[in-house]
């Protein structure tokens, strides 16, 4: 028997580039895709229907893409509220960086991307993210792994050419200096 395809969300900046992304993540069988010109219809959809990925652009007009995934975040009234976020943009200012921080989205890539990098983004998100705790909830980023130890995932390794925005630091480097016991 066969999974159904998992709904992939995109509202982008123009109709061009959502179309564009669009077609590429569309070339995976197993996604669905889904454009969205406005928030209204993105949250009227996710109301009757859940979507497995959201991929959502800074730089649209309307309510910033933050107050958007935050307020997704906290609407007990739709299906995804844990939905894994890929959020686009031309830059990052440290004010950004801390709103996506604690919205909830998960990654940031710096336009211009190539269509295809962000369709493998999407792949390796929908195969290791979950911000669900087994005690069910969204628990944020600031406050991720803290009730169970991190489920190790794998790493895509990185390429000089990448234009992912690392949110948070990578936990396999001790933050501290570890203190040998005496004898």
């Amino acid at each position: 028997m066969t999974q159904p395809a998992k709904v992939v969300a995109i509202i982008a900046a123009n109709p061009a580039l959502s179309s564009l992304l669009a077609m590429v993540v569309a070339g995976d069988p197993r996604l669905n895709v889904r454009i969205f010109e406005s928030e209204v219809e993105l949250i009227a959809f996710m109301r009757v229907s859940p979507i497995h990925m959201l991929v959502c652009d800074f730089d649209r007009e309307g309510r910033p893409a933050y107050e958007m995934v935050e307020s997704i975040r906290l609407n007990g009234d739709l299906l995804s509220q844990e939905v894994p976020v890929i959020a686009l943009t031309r830059h990052v200012t440290p004010p950004m960086r801390h709103q996506a921080i604690s919205a909830g989205i998960d990654e940031v890539i710096i336009k211009p991307m190539s269509p295809r990098y962000l369709f493998q983004r999407i792949q390796i998100r929908l195969r290791t993210r979950s911000v669900v705790g087994t005690l069910g909830g969204y628990r944020g980023p600031e406050r991720r792994n803290r009730i169970f130890a991190p489920i190790p995932t794998p790493q895509p390794a990185r390429r000089a050419s990448d234009n992912v925005v690392p949110l948070f630091p990578d936990r396999r480097k001790p933050q501290h200096p570890v203190m040998e016991p005496r004898a």
